[in-house]
């Protein structure tokens, strides 16, 4: 330990195991949805799509890169980023169980992404006043990216919803199946509590509120219900995830785990 004074997450073991998981709970959804997104490559409905989706992924491979880059350092262990993100197995993930859903067709996409970019932009606005200075600064970051990611997901949204029969039919369907995965977006447990106490987090029943007034605009201009409240017996943050994280993570781990360390 060097000569500067430490942070009350270093002098308390149980809060730094906390402070590591929050920051790799960040971390894994943003991975895990990039590792989404780039399924698309080569696959979109007009290449401005497919593009725009490669760069989102870019985007949030990015910030998984930085997240997960701190939480190996807050954890201590040697692990660095790519210990993090290619050998671990699906339980030791903490990623939203919402991320790693399926893509199913473009509106399904579109679906995901736009709740989770809603979702993002509360989280990452409420880190920029966080008490841990280095979250703050990748968390300033993540916002600008942020929130061009919602403008294309709510655009969409909007023009498929008040699009065709057919695209408007294509996209409430997706809503009422992924809606069921928010439950999990503001569901604080004992990690979320002791960073907000720390000053590290806000406070999840804070964000909840404007979570939902974005949500409602959004699904009044693109003539969308918004599903009833469903129980759920996911949860990825807690390491819960549906049997969709394992067959991604088989793939995107394949490489790494079949040549252990290899170097390009």
């Amino acid at each position: 330990m060097s000569a500067r004074s430490r942070t009350p997450s270093e002098r308390d073991p149980a809060q730094q195991a906390a402070h590591f998981r929050y920051v790799l709970r960040l971390a894994d959804t943003s991975l895990v949805l990039g590792q989404r997104l780039g399924e698309w490559v080569g696959h979109a409905p007009a290449l401005e799509e497919d593009l725009g989706l490669a760069n989102f992924a870019l985007d949030l491979i990015g910030q998984a890169r930085l997240l997960l880059t701190y939480a190996g350092e807050l954890e201590g262990r040697g692990r660095d980023e790519d210990a993090l993100a290619f050998l671990r197995d699906p339980p030791d993930f903490a990623n939203l169980t919402l991320a790693e859903q399926p893509n199913g067709d473009f509106g399904h996409t579109i679906v995901r992404q736009w709740l989770i970019d809603a979702w993002q932009l509360e989280i990452y606005a409420g880190l920029l006043r966080s008490a841990d200075s280095r979250l703050g600064a990748i968390a300033a970051k993540a916002l600008k990216e942020t929130r061009y990611h919602h403008r294309f997901s709510s655009g969409w949204l909007i023009r498929l919803g008040d699009g065709t029969a057919e695209s408007h039919e294509r996209v409430q369907a997706g809503l009422d199946s992924l809606w069921r995965f928010t439950a999990e977006l503001f569901a604080a447990d004992e990690v979320d509590e002791r960073m907000q106490a720390a000053g590290i987090a806000p406070a999840l029943m804070e964000l909840a509120p404007r979570w939902s007034a974005r949500i409602d605009e959004d699904l009044q201009a693109a003539t969308l219900q918004r599903p009833p409240a469903q129980p759920y017996p996911w949860h990825g943050r807690r390491g819960v995830h549906t049997e969709h994280l394992g067959h991604m993570l088989a793939e995107m781990q394949h490489l790494q785990r079949t040549y252990p360390g290899v170097r390009w």
